[in-house]
């Protein structure tokens, strides 16, 4: 079993380290364009507005009609994925700015949210969350729910801006 200053002492090991520029390449793509900060300028949605089995779909203007097609029938090949099932509202959007920005050079993700089977009125507020992000976020292009195999109106694919 692993006490709390093993985990203590491992977390604050963990969070001091910086990655290795391998390469020793001084800026990347991503520094370039600006998005090396990780994203914080979000509100929080208190409110549920979503139900857990209605189907979401949002994409900004000018996104190929194909892309979109691919994403509804789940055709975008293997993903990172992230599960936000027991996250507060707070501790989901910071969890996902993070994700977003560690896989900032992926063109897609999965984002799993829930149903949220035990909220009032078969409103989901994570789902509700998520998709008030999502808007919010400058590098999403378009997001869509998934495929039932995926997750169906509990998880959706997210389609990023390209940081080349």
């Amino acid at each position: 079993m692993i006490n709390e200053s093993d985990k203590s002492l491992f977390r604050s090991t963990v969070d001091q380290q910086k990655p290795i520029d391998k390469d020793g390449v001084k800026k990347t793509a991503a520094s370039k364009n600006g998005s090396d900060k990780l994203f914080q300028k979000y509100s929080f949605l208190y409110e549920p507005n979503i139900s857990g089995s209605e189907a979401v779909v949002h994409y900004k203007s000018g996104l190929s009609p194909k892309v979109l097609k691919k994403m509804k029938q789940g055709n975008i090949g293997s993903t990172p994925s992230i599960d936000l099932h027991g996250h507060k509202i707070e501790e989901a959007c910071l969890s996902l700015s993070k994700f977003i920005h560690f896989h900032s050079n992926e063109r897609f993700i999965h984002v799993i949210h829930g149903k949220g089977y035990h909220s009032d009125n078969g409103l989901s507020i994570m789902k509700s969350q998520v998709v008030h992000y999502l808007k919010q976020h400058p590098e999403v292009l378009a997001f869509c729910s998934c495929t039932q195999e995926m997750g169906g109106t509990g998880a959706v694919f997210v389609h990023l801006k390209a940081n080349v």
